[in-house]
């Protein structure tokens, strides 16, 4: 992310915490950004297209109209929580915004959104919502995902390094239903083996189930290197060449069995989610600490 970005989504986060502080001036804000007034002021209206105060000033008119349409707070009171001095300041902006009084744009129906869509806008009842900073799309977004995977489960078996042998390989009784007789130690093994099995059933080659019950955690760290960056570079190759239709036939067993990229990344996420979670609170109920495996942390702006 480049600096304007950086320092414009900065101000966005400190502004959705401070709409009420009507009193900070604009060195202040300025301030808390680490850049100088003026400085501030260009990156805001590069990025927003409007200068910190008009953009400050259309945010808080947007709630005030949200709280028209939805509550009964008077004219002067919702002047008042905006900021503005008197009921006729409020109402005279209100007008050039919206096109009419307050009085009259309550039961209008219309959005409370001023400008275009792709500007921050008021997101009721009290956050705001931002446009996409970059273009992602669906495909990158799988290919990520698997990103967010191998990442989570490389800190998941730190953690289980932490444990001693019989906390590996202590039953998990409250995992059930996809997995037989589930420990620490055969959870983690099946997170790493998954990736590793359908890159093997893709080139239509035996893989080995036996180890995944007695494997060591430097025997996982080994196959996550080498068998989850093969299988993360294979999702992202097919993301980015739209080859999720591709068929492979896998013939090592008795019976062929035929399936899709698009089924295969599908399965290998679905469980790959449940096992995660299931190892996640089995590792800190075995005093590993806590795990950062949410995906609103990897996917933050």
């Amino acid at each position: 992310m480049d600096s304007t970005a950086d320092t414009y989504a900065h101000f966005v986060r400190w502004l959705s915490g401070h709409l009420d502080d009507h009193e900070t001036r604009s060195g202040e804000v300025a301030a808390a950004m680490y850049v100088s007034r003026s400085l501030l002021d260009r990156l805001v209206k590069a990025a927003a297209g409007e200068s910190t105060a008009r953009f400050r000033r259309r945010l808080l008119l947007e709630r005030a109209a949200y709280r028209l349409r939805t509550t009964d707070v008077s004219i002067i009171d919702g002047a008042i929580e905006a900021g503005f001095s008197s009921g006729e300041a409020f109402a005279r902006a209100f007008r050039r915004a919206y096109g009419e009084s307050p009085t009259a744009w309550r039961d209008s129906g219309k959005t409370i959104h001023i400008g275009p869509s792709n500007r921050v806008h008021f997101f009721p009842p009290g956050g705001l919502r931002l446009p996409a900073t970059s273009q992602e799309t669906a495909m990158a977004f799988v290919a990520e995902l698997f990103d967010h995977h191998t990442a989570v489960l490389a800190q998941l078996l730190d953690r289980a390094g932490t444990l001693a042998d019989a906390q590996l390989d202590a039953p998990i009784s409250a995992a059930s239903g996809v997995d037989s007789n589930p420990t620490i130690r055969s959870l983690l093994s099946r997170l790493v083996g998954q990736m590793q099995m359908w890159g093997a059933a893709m080139a239509s080659a035996p893989y080995d189930h036996s180890l995944e019950k007695v494997e060591s955690i430097g025997s996982m760290r080994e196959r996550l290197e080498r068998a989850g960056r093969n299988f993360v570079e294979y999702v992202r190759d097919v993301s980015a060449n739209d080859r999720y239709g591709e068929t492979y036939v896998d013939a090592t067993g008795p019976t062929p069995y035929v399936f899709t990229a698009a089924g295969m990344i599908g399965h290998v996420l679905t469980y790959a989610a449940y096992r995660r979670t299931v190892v996640v609170s089995a590792l800190e109920a075995a005093g590993a600490g806590e795990i950062a495996d949410d995906p609103l942390e990897w996917f933050a702006p």
